[in-house]
């Protein structure tokens, strides 16, 4: 599996150690979990915006067809 470094400011590396230590998780789990979860959610955005547009522009779309 691939790897990734990431740098933090102190501020930021004891925030991340702190949350994964509350959720009894180490900070590598914690932080692969939170991105994956954005990515998710970009994913999620980017497909609800497809569908409104796509739904919004339906009646054009039929007349232009």
């Amino acid at each position: 599996m691939a790897g990734l470094n990431l740098r933090f400011t102190d501020d930021e590396l004891d925030a991340l150690r702190e949350r994964a230590a509350a959720e009894g998780r180490s900070m590598q789990a914690f932080a692969h979990d939170a991105v994956v979860a954005a990515i998710n959610e970009h994913s999620r955005l980017f497909n609800e915006a497809a569908d409104h547009v796509l739904k919004a522009s339906a009646e054009l779309n039929r007349r232009l067809a």
